[in-house]
This record gives C-alpha cells, sequence and structure tokens, in this order.
C-alpha cells in the first residue's frame, strides 16, 4: 500500500483548510495517510487529527517552525519523507514554495497542480492557463512528489480522531541563510478569499480605488469576499493578496461575480471551478460573458448600487 505524507498548512494556530482538500486528494491514492505538522504549538497538530481519512498525525514543536520559512521546512521533510512513497503539499504559495525545495533535496520530479487521482500513479493537471489537461503517469518504484490544485478537491469532515504522535527533530542541518522578518497581512471581517462561498472581484473597469468601495459594500451585504483581476492589482486599486488568476489565487466558490473583468485566460483560470459565474460587463463581447452562467451587460456604476439597493 502507497504510504503517504501530506504536509499541513497552518497559520495562527488554525489548520488551513487546504490542508484537508490535500488530504481528500491523498484518499483517492490511498488509505495509509500521515500528517505532518511542524510549527511550535502542539494544539495544531490535535486539528489536524480531526481530519476525515488521516491514519496519523506527525508532530514536531520546534522554535524554528515559529514561522514557515520553507528553507527551514525543506530538509525537515525531506528526512520525513524517506519512508513514504508519496508527499503531497496544497497547491498555495505555501506549497507552491516548499515543494520545489524538497524536489531539490530528494532529487525527485514533482507534479504540480494535481487537479484529479486517475490512478495511484496517474494524475491530471491543467497547462496553458487550463486550455488543455496534461496526463503525468509517475514510474513504478519512483518517489511521488506533489502539490494540490485545492480548487479541484472539496473540504472533508472533522469527525476522525487520528493517532498523534510527538515525532523527534531529525538530525539535519538547518540552513541559516534565510530569516523571517516580518509578515504584513489585511484584517477584515469578511471571509476569506480562498474559502468564502461567494466572491466578487473587480477588474480595470471598476476605475479605481474609491470605486472598489462599491463592491465592499455589496459583499457585505451578500457575506462575500472581494478579489480582484491582475490589471486591477498591477494599477493599485486593491494590494496583490486579493488577485484572483492563474498568477494570484484559485479558488472554487460557489457563486462568483465578475465585474468589470473582461476575461484575459490568466484571470478564468482561477474561476473556471467556480460553481456559477455572473459577470458584469458595460462591452457585450467581452471574452468573460463565454464562460458566464448568467452575463449582465450593463454599466456596474448603475448596476452595483441598483443591486445593493434590491438587497436592502
Amino acid at each position: 500500500m502507497t504510504k503517504i505524507l501530506v504536509v499541513a498548512e497552518h497559520f495562527d494556530g488554525e489548520i488551513i483548510s487546504s490542508t484537508s482538500k490535500t488530504v481528500n486528494c491523498a484518499s483517492q491514492i490511498s488509505e495509509s495517510i500521515d500528517v505532518l505538522v511542524l510549527g511550535d504549538d502542539n494544539s495544531i497538530a490535535s486539528k489536524a487529527s480531526a481530519i476525515e481519512a488521516v491514519t496519523n498525525v506527525l508532530s514536531i514543536s520546534d522554535e524554528a517552525f515559529q514561522y514557515p520559512v520553507s528553507s527551514i521546512l525543506a530538509p525537515i521533510v525531506a528526512e520525513i519523507s524517506k519512508e513514504y512513497d508519496c508527499i503531497l503539499l496544497p497547491s498555495s504559495t505555501f506549497g507552491r514554495d516548499l515543494a520545489p525545495r524538497i524536489s531539490a533535496i530528494l532529487d525527485v520530479n514533482q507534479v504540480t497542480d494535481i487537479m484529479s487521482v486517475e490512478g495511484p500513479r496517474l494524475f491530471k493537471r491543467p497547462i496553458y492557463a487550463g486550455n488543455a489537461i496534461q496526463t503525468i503517469k509517475i514510474a513504478e518504484g519512483q518517489k511521488i512528489l506533489g502539490t494540490v490544485r485545492t480548487a479541484s478537491f472539496k473540504e472533508l469532515g472533522n469527525s476522525n480522531s487520528a493517532n498523534v504522535i510527538e515525532a523527534e527533530m531529525p538530525d539535519v542541518d538547518l540552513p541559516n541563510h534565510t530569516r523571517f522578518v516580518k509578515i504584513e497581512s489585511e484584517k477584515t471581517e469578511r471571509p476569506d478569499l480562498q474559502v468564502a462561498s461567494t466572491v466578487i472581484s473587480g477588474g480595470r473597469g471598476v476605475g479605481s480605488a474609491e470605486n472598489f468601495e462599491l463592491l465592499y459594500q455589496l459583499a457585505d451585504k451578500l457575506g462575500a469576499s472581494v478579489g480582484a483581476s491582475r490589471a486591477a492589482v498591477d494599477a493599485g486599486f486593491v494590494p496583490n493578496d486579493m488577485q484572483v488568476g492563474q498568477t494570484g489565487k484559485i479558488i472554487a466558490p460557489e457563486l462568483y461575480f465578475a465585474i468589470g473583468i473582461s476575461g484575459a485566460i490568466q484571470h478564468i483560470a482561477g474561476i473556471k471551478d467556480a460553481g456559477t459565474i455572473v459577470a458584469v460587463n458595460k462591452d457585450a463581447d467581452a471574452p468573460i460573458f463565454e464562460i458566464a452562467d448568467i452575463g449582465i451587460v450593463a454599466d456596474l456604476f448603475e448596476f452595483i448600487p441598483a443591486l445593493t439597493s434590491k438587497l436592502d
């Protein structure tokens, strides 16, 4: 049986939902799934043990893991993973940063953005901004190292009580060429962009940072999160942690509003797994209408206030 190690992503004492979705992917490969939690708080491991399909949780608590610096985490993961046939990480900023370092240490090729499991060693992943799907087969005897496209997998329940093992720190040399300086994060009462069931995104057509206030007001009425296209981020309307798309956050909300977004393939690659896509654009020929479930040709500065008033 294939032994799988899932590297947990956590922040501020909480397990990120991307971990559960990665475990979901792992469960389609094998029933032997261990989750590795590297942190400075033992309580995180108990939260990971609640995720369904997890067999064991390996927990290493050390001051070196106070912040997720990938150059420090990689040698630890690489050493522990020697006993496993498969290593999976979420295809988030965390996983995309860490996986290549593990790949280099182990001298193993990695499969990025796994979107479906076709067999124990057969996977599909999107390429060319999602315009084509590539099937990859890993040779027998080769260790599998992959990042999981979390938008393609559902979050599992939390009714499990997996065995928690306090593991010892491996005897490896930790590099000191990289150090944590600080983290800056926008504080908001709106749901996190990557887990929100409803997302409202604005593009270049919104026009300015001040005009994004219209989207924030609508989002507050709907209990939604707010995102943006790369064009809006590059124009300085919003910070880059709000960017949705191939080079931003890949999301799969139940309802997605694309407001003032033309529909470049890089943006569509990040939202194609959404349940229902509603596009609002005054250009009837905008490419976004080709993939929208509901298309509204209208001036957003008239449509959004009208919709917000209806919600009142």
